[in-house]
């Protein structure tokens, strides 16, 4: 919106600069073209004095003539007849003697947008490539990119794009950068710049003539080059060793990744590379910026993942500050948790503990979860803590310990009776945490002596009760709690029946109602096969953890935004906890005593298969590759699908490193599971069939189709092998 009165200051300033004795005085003259500037930068419409401005530009002052150039650019797409005669002022200043001013001319002559200014610019840009300076080859360079961007879709000059590839050899650091920035911005539809042996070398020789930010784009670049034996890839290490060590974070992140790519062969070479590189990253995860540091504490969970112990002795650094941003606080935790050991135990729950009375509620549950998560390996020092905070008597702390309880119990079963002589004294249980508590009640019900009488206050207040969560959980406490205590429980579970049969509106409770009643018709011992499962086994270990990864599964997404969004993280990582199965079905015993996923051929002349996960398929796509390829081969397994959950199978796959994409639901016939991994560069394809009409006798039939051509066999038998002892070893365990 322009100002009151600007007409009349236009009018006034459009005087001044047609008056001979202003521009007569250099000084009075400069200051009314600074006034045109200023007015310009506030809103003000000044565009009525563009043929004036247009005539300042003829001075030797490189200050007026960077104010001129800046008022040409602004409006010259609204006076585009006038804006020819600036084109001609610029093009006449870019012969000018002062290099300076040549490219000063030509990088803003290139800012021009307006249609059919490449006729005007090449000619200049082309003369500007080979010019003695270099800052009007700076200039060009970029405008050949600019240039492209007017007319991106005519075809590519390759007399520029050569130009362009000559030019990688400048004598000037910052010409080269410049050069690959522009190759990549005309050459983008062809996959970008060409990096050959030549080019990665000299570029490799030119890094110490570059500042950091070029240093850490040209690293960038060499990602793409690929060296053709160890001894060139050695070489190529031995350039970057000293980069690893920077002083500049971008800088020695960039060539940890690149370290990465290159090693991938070679797993001690990549491990040293990141015991290099763990001081710098460290110094990111206490740098001033909050962003910064956010960024490399989600580095370094990357690298824990391969890594676990290499921030072991620094575990300190990870302690939030008072003043820093929750989602920091947040990392730091999840850090420490993956840091804990028996040297810092003491004082990483001491620390995590001050973070439990945190203004914050999602802090502080946050915290108190870090503590559950480090109880299934510490509960006895945990276990302490986390009563300790119930005398605090809030309720989002109150809320967030019962159901760290419900998940200790079941991963700990040795912690269960201090557990159940805790809860005793939570009897009112906040809103949130009220299915953890009924779950506690229901499981462990002949431990908790008050039980049956807290259970029955709320079956009284079912009426009010909003959550269908909250009351189909009541029905399978009730029903477990008449299971180990019938006399004190049968009365209230006969009303809390009949209250869901016939008087509740949710369907899914009073299906869960029905259910629960005609299994207790059934009889007891039914119902407890059903309901109750078997129990946990203290003796046996819990996956707490998650095991190492290979640096090649992460190394493509390191220093990219991946590890900052989380979509980076690997599937098979994921812990199932109690929260997400409360039932004590749940918990099997997923595979053999071995988890690992390499197998040994019976002849010792075959290599090893391995198997990997890679980036997920979408439903699309595997259906699109189902229907396009063959079946290679089909097998029969000889027993019939595990029994377990769904969720307990999907598991099982995914340790072995079998992802699984559908399932149909357990009681369908026929049973269909549509699976699928990777190993040595072929993607496989399986699908799982039990059913009568895919052939008479046969219980389950595999499918296994391979992607890449020509067929590995052997990858293809491996697979087999692999998958079959993990679905023999459920269906023992079910049985």
């Amino acid at each position: 919106m322009p100002y009151f009165g600007s007409e009349e200051m236009v009018k006034e300033l459009k005087r001044a600069l047609s008056n001979p004795n202003v521009q007569a005085d250099r000084l009075r003259y400069k200051n009314y073209i600074t006034k045109v500037i200023r007015y310009m930068t506030q809103g003000l419409d000044v565009s009525a004095l563009f043929m004036d401005m247009v005539k300042a530009s003829a001075t030797v002052d490189i200050a007026q003539k960077k104010l001129v150039y800046l008022y040409m650019c602004t409006y010259a797409s609204d006076k585009p007849d006038l804006a020819l005669l600036a084109i001609n002022t610029l093009r006449k200043d870019c012969a000018d003697p002062n290099p300076m001013v040549r490219g000063l001319a030509l990088r803003n002559m290139c800012n021009f947008r307006m249609p059919g200014m490449t006729e005007y610019i090449e000619q200049p840009i082309v003369a500007g490539l080979r010019d003695k300076a270099s800052y009007v080859r700076r200039v060009a360079v970029l405008g050949c990119a600019k240039m492209h961007s007017l007319q991106p879709n005519t075809d590519i000059d390759g007399t520029i794009v050569n130009e362009l590839y000559a030019l990688l050899r400048d004598p000037d650091p910052v010409v080269v950068v410049n050069c690959l920035r522009a190759l990549e911005e005309i050459l983008k539809d062809e996959g970008g710049v060409v990096i050959n042996k030549p080019i990665a070398h000299h570029l490799l020789n030119r890094m110490k003539d570059l500042d950091s930010w070029a240093q850490s784009e040209v690293l960038t670049f060499l990602l793409r080059y690929r060296p053709r034996s160890d001894d060139e890839l050695f070489d190529i290490l031995s350039l970057l060793d000293s980069f690893l060590q920077s002083a500049h974070a971008h800088v020695a992140v960039a060539t940890l990744r690149l370290f990465l790519q290159l090693a991938s062969a070679h797993p001690a070479v990549q491990a040293d590379a990141l015991l290099c590189t763990s001081a710098p990253l460290l110094a990111t995860c206490g740098a001033a910026s909050r962003e910064l540091r956010f960024a490399g504490l989600c580095h370094v969970q990357q690298v824990m993942r391969s890594q676990p112990g290499l921030f072991g002795t620094h575990y300190k650094r990870f302690f939030c500050g008072y003043s820093e941003p929750t989602y920091i606080k947040f990392r730091k935790m999840e850090i420490l948790v993956e840091l804990v050991n028996d040297e810092n135990v003491a004082l990483v729950l001491e620390e995590l503990r001050s973070y439990c009375t945190d203004v914050s509620p999602e802090l502080a549950q946050a915290a108190i979860a870090a503590i559950g998560r480090i109880a299934q390996t510490y509960s006895e020092k945990c276990l302490d803590i986390l009563t300790g905070l119930l005398a605090l008597k809030q309720d989002h702390i109150t809320s967030a310990v019962i159901q760290m309880f419900r998940d200790l119990v079941w991963f700990c079963p040795q912690s269960t009776a201090a557990v159940c002589q805790t809860v005793e004294a939570c009897v009112d249980s906040p809103q949130d945490s009220e299915q953890a508590l009924l779950w506690l009640l229901g499981e462990h019900g002949d431990q908790i002596s008050s039980a049956p009488y807290v259970m029955e206050g709320y079956i009284d207040g079912l009426k009010t009760e909003l959550s269908s969560a909250v009351k189909m959980e009541l029905l399978t406490a009730s029903v477990k709690m008449f299971l180990c205590r019938p006399a004190e429980t049968q009365d209230m579970l006969g009303r809390l029946l009949h209250y869901c049969i016939e008087e509740e509106s949710d369907v899914c409770v009073r299906d869960r109602a029905l259910l629960c009643y005609r299994l207790l018709q059934r009889g007891v011992e039914e119902t407890r096969k059903v309901v109750t499962g078997p129990k946990s086994d203290p003796s046996m270990s819990v996956l707490t953890g998650r095991q190492e990864e290979p640096i090649s599964q992460w190394a493509s997404t390191f220093n990219t935004l991946g590890p900052l969004s989380g979509c980076d993280l690997c599937p098979q990582t994921a812990v199932i906890s109690a929260a997400d199965q409360p039932s004590s079905s749940a918990e099997k015993e997923l595979l053999p005593e071995s988890t690992d996923v390499t197998l040994s051929s019976p002849d010792d002349t075959e290599e090893e298969i391995s198997l990997s996960l890679g980036p997920p398929l979408s439903h699309e796509t595997f259906e699109k590759m189902w229907l396009d390829l063959e079946i290679l081969q089909r097998q029969t397994m000889g027993f019939p699908r595990p029994r377990t959950a769904l969720d307990t199978l999907q598991a099982a796959l995914q340790l072995v490193k079998i992802q699984t994409l559908a399932f149909t639901p357990g009681a369908t016939v026929p049973w269909k599971a549509y699976i699928y991994t990777r190993s040595t560069g072929t993607l496989i394809l399986a699908e799982l069939l039990q059913g009568d009409q895919h052939a008479p006798g046969i219980d389950e039939s595999l499918v296994v189709s391979v992607k890449q051509q020509p067929v590995n066999q052997h990858a293809i038998r491996g697979f087999v092998s692999i998958l079959k002892g993990v679905l023999q070893t459920l269906n023992v365990d079910s049985s």
